[in-house]
């Protein structure tokens, strides 16, 4: 575990380092919620990420591809031909179905289902409980809200909230 803040010196049972203290040939997981701060880091820190990390009740199919650094929570279920990508959580409870692709640093909250074909672009965030039809795209740094069901094409960086979806606002682009 590491952290930059030196009063940290233990969570949950495990001793924590400071960034300085990475050795060379360490595996490092980013564990930040923040798709943005996520994706900052990856960025700055010169470590070998790790191959993407499965709880032991997670239910993954074979025909998969997890990108470096994901996490795999418990009790996800992944299904086949599911592309992943690198820095992504799927977190507690979550489904994601047959054929689905996630670009990097995609935050699937706890109980959310993707269902068959859906694209997520990269750095989007799905809420807690929100379900996507099949076969919809949602465009990069997106967020989802809570609860929301996505019956159609969400564009990048749009916020939407609500059943059905609607958009209700837009996230800053990363030019702004």
């Amino acid at each position: 575990m590491i952290d930059d803040n030196p009063e940290i010196e233990n969570f949950q049972g495990f001793s924590v380092e400071l960034p300085a203290e990475i050795a060379g040939n360490s595996e490092v997981v980013l564990a930040i919620g923040n798709n943005k701060i996520r994706q900052k880091l990856s960025r700055k820190l010169s470590v070998n990420f790790s191959r993407a990390l499965i709880h032991t009740k997670a239910h993954i199919s074979e025909n998969i591809q997890i990108g470096d650094g994901s996490v795999v929570m418990a009790m996800a279920v992944i299904h086949p031909d599911v592309q992943i990508g690198n820095h992504s959580i799927i977190n507690t409870g979550a489904i994601v179905e047959h054929d689905a692709v996630l670009g990097d640093f995609v935050h699937i909250s706890p109980g959310a289902v993707v269902t068959g074909n859906a694209k997520i672009g990269e750095g989007t965030h799905i809420g807690a409980g929100a379900t996507l039809i099949p076969g919809v795209k949602i465009g990069k740094w997106a967020t989802i809200g809570a609860g929301a069901v996505i019956i159609s094409d969400v564009p990048d960086y749009a916020v939407v909230v609500g059943n059905p979806g609607k958009i209700v606002k837009f996230n800053k682009t990363e030019d702004e």
